[in-house]
């Protein structure tokens, strides 16, 4: 399991987003308040940022703890941004891909990350792996769940299928396939932020033309943080929030998108 959040807003220092807040994400490495599964976030962490005047997001990541590398307190006090998305990382299980295996996920104008584990990896993905083409599994990132959840979701993407779309299809294949995983995704191209709850914490904060904020957990004690639904996809900008029942795979067809305020 890891814990996630992702930004769009004002220009901020990464800092005063991801260590300042007194429950921020850095904290949430050593002491989440509301992470169901494991406790400690200490395997790998990472940033990804988005620069004025260009799509295409830089990234920070590291294999150890987010508290142990005092090149990122350096980075993070002076790196200002619109949007972001970072995570720190409690691995499944136990692997050789260091940095590769930590989100942010990146393609393109996307970052992506995944808080949750599949159930019965690999063999419970082996058909959908055949889904892809041989290039995209040949280049996959790291060998976890999270990244080929990501081959996945990108693969979609590519195909022409909206941000939102594209984790909701691939959450439903993936949870019919692996029944019991949890698959809470998020996903940002700079502009927009999607993002899943199943099997896990998912909250929003939103300042309607300002800023929103997409977290596994609140970073503050702020009361306008709302809790998303389990089984839910969320698409957010910068000006509304949009939550979409997610139907079982097995259930019949959930009921329409309700639009909830920015409040």
């Amino acid at each position: 399991m890891c814990r996630h959040l992702a930004y769009l807003g004002p220009a901020e220092p990464l800092g005063r987003l991801l260590v300042e807040p007194p429950h921020g994400l850095y904290r949430q490495s050593w002491a989440p308040r509301r992470q169901r599964y494991g406790t400690v976030n200490a395997d790998g962490f990472g940033v990804g940022w988005y620069a004025e005047g260009d799509p295409v997001p830089a990234r920070y990541r590291r294999a150890g703890p987010i508290w142990a590398d005092l090149s990122f307190a350096d980075l993070s006090r002076v790196v200002r941004t619109t949007a972001l998305l970072a995570a720190v990382r409690d691995a499944t299980l136990a692997g050789a891909d260091a940095e590769a295996a930590a989100a942010p996920f990146a393609t393109g104008p996307w970052l992506f990350s995944h808080n949750g584990a599949v159930a019965g990896w690999p063999h419970s993905l082996a058909a959908a792996s055949r889904t892809l083409p041989p290039e995209d599994l040949l280049s996959l990132e790291a060998r976890n769940d999270s990244a080929l959840v990501w081959a996945l979701v990108l693969h979609r993407l590519r195909g022409g299928d909206d941000e939102g779309q594209s984790l909701a299809d691939t959450v439903l294949d993936v949870a019919a396939a692996a029944p019991g995983s949890r698959l809470n995704l998020l996903l940002t191209n700079g502009e927009t932020i999607a993002a899943t709850t199943w099997g896990d914490s998912l909250w929003y904060l939103a300042e309607p033309g300002r800023r929103t904020v997409v977290a596994s957990e609140p970073y503050d004690d702020d009361p306008h943080w709302l809790q998303v639904p389990d089984r839910t996809l969320l698409v957010a900008s910068r000006t509304d929030v949009l939550l979409t029942p997610l139907k079982e795979p097995s259930t019949e067809a959930a009921p329409a998108s309700l639009k909830e305020p920015c409040s």
